[in-house]
């Protein structure tokens, strides 16, 4: 299933998205449950938010999953019940989740990064995955206006894929991770390079060179919806793509990754309690940001610039820079 979180007259509201000859519509929850209630069936309850959905269990979204398999295959319900998605104005899956963890996973991010400044790839990344901890209050949805920080003149996007836990575990092992990942997102983990630079210097951070802003979205799609583009090794075979002012910039492949979110989930649990809703990211695929690239091949964001980051399977995220 591909979950959103859109707004109803000022009010945060939870479906799912179908396609129907060609087009994607939005199947409300509310008119959902509606429809399998005419039917003579008991519906499963029905959430304001997608995180009080995680939050209620494996057996709630399976019922919720039966219901979608209704819907899908009738297209006259689908017509009657469903939001065409160009009226639809979407948020961000989990606009307040639990927590962000972002993490630094792929090599050839790390090694572009470090060499445009001189530096060889340290030892102990490749010993252990590192995050740090990204403002999980200044999530944002596709569509929305990112703020460039007063200080900085080198706004910087990065294209990762985020995983949403989906239930409550500690020092989970990776050969059983998958059981605890709800769904997958596109992140943008919007990246102020100058003021970053200086404050890592002290030898702490991220912090404000990154805490002004995270994009996720537009959908929290289901592990099953990817399991055509999964590969022998249990990676998945995504493209990732960042555009800039509709000009392609950045593109990658998800399955270069070399920390896979089950080993992220690992170190994450590790003497330490996950819980529903709390968010992973995979870090900077490579040649996914401006700091890799180079000013020879795009400057840096500026007001007016749209960002659309587009992976498959996944749809695309868009967020414009104002001032």
């Amino acid at each position: 299933m591909k979950w959103v979180t859109y707004c109803d007259q000022s009010k945060e509201k939870v479906g799912w998205i179908v396609e129907l000859q060609d087009e994607e519509y939005m199947i409300p929850l509310e008119a959902a449950a509606d429809w399998f209630r005419s039917q003579g069936r008991d519906s499963p309850p029905v959430f304001e938010s997608l995180l009080s959905l995680i939050e209620a269990g494996e057996e709630v979204s399976l019922q919720w999953k039966e219901i979608h398999g209704s819907i899908q295959s009738k297209p006259e319900v689908i017509l009657e019940i469903g939001v065409p998605i160009r009226n639809v104005k979407l948020l961000a899956p989990i606009p307040r989740p639990p927590s962000i963890r972002d993490f630094y996973a792929f090599e050839e991010h790390v090694k572009n990064a470090r060499g445009r400044r001189g530096l060889e790839v340290i030892p102990e990344w490749y010993e252990i995955p590192v995050f740090y901890f990204s403002n999980h209050l200044a999530v944002v949805g596709t569509g929305e206006s990112i703020r460039r920080p007063k200080l900085s003149r080198c706004l910087d996007y990065e294209l990762e894929l985020a995983c949403v836990i989906g239930k409550k575990g500690r020092d989970i092992p990776a050969e059983k991770a998958a059981d605890y990942i709800f769904g997958y997102m596109i992140m943008n983990d919007w990246s102020a390079r100058d003021l970053q630079i200086k404050e890592m210097k002290v030898g702490l951070g991220p912090a404000k060179g990154k805490d002004f802003a995270t994009s996720l979205g537009p959908y929290l799609v289901t592990p099953d919806e990817l399991d055509r583009y999964k590969t022998a090794n249990g990676r998945y075979r995504l493209e990732m793509k960042a555009y800039i002012n509709g000009n392609e910039i950045s593109s990658g492949n998800f399955e270069t990754i070399y920390y896979t979110f089950a080993q992220m989930i690992e170190r994450a649990s590790a003497d330490v309690t996950l819980y529903p809703g709390e968010i992973l990211g995979s870090g900077t695929v490579g040649n996914g940001c401006l700091l890799e690239l180079g000013e020879e091949v795009h400057r840096w964001l500026e007001p007016g610039d749209t960002v659309s980051l587009s992976v498959t399977g996944m749809g695309t995220l868009t967020n414009n820079i104002i001032e």
